[in-house]
């Protein structure tokens, strides 16, 4: 088993507008990242798990070219709305760092 925090290169997140939030996790190496797809537990239904929101509303993208995965899901909370704690929706990756793939 292993942390996405100690395989992935970059595990980032980011506005995609204000009501939306998109999760970029990246792999320096295309053979670890073949062998994560592989396992299938990056996938929509994490994402809504962890997120707390409708599997239907999450767009998960593998990108083989880029050895990358990403997600777009809803914000509970639109930017700048009250209770937003991260305006820019640059720390929403960190429920996805303690994530066990297992490799």
């Amino acid at each position: 088993m292993a942390l996405i925090r100690d395989i992935a290169q970059v595990c980032k997140s980011k506005n995609a507008g204000p009501f939306m939030v998109t999760i970029d996790v990246l792999f320096e190496d295309p053979a670890v990242y073949r062998r994560v797809k592989a396992t299938g537990v990056l996938n929509a239904a994490l994402f809504a798990r962890l997120y707390s929101v409708a599997e239907a509303d999450v767009l998960f993208t593998p990108y083989d070219t880029a050895s990358a995965f990403k997600a777009t899901l809803p914000r509970l909370v639109p930017a700048g709305d009250f209770g937003d704690t991260d305006v820019y929706g640059a720390q929403q990756h960190a429920p996805l760092l303690d994530v066990d793939i297992p490799l």
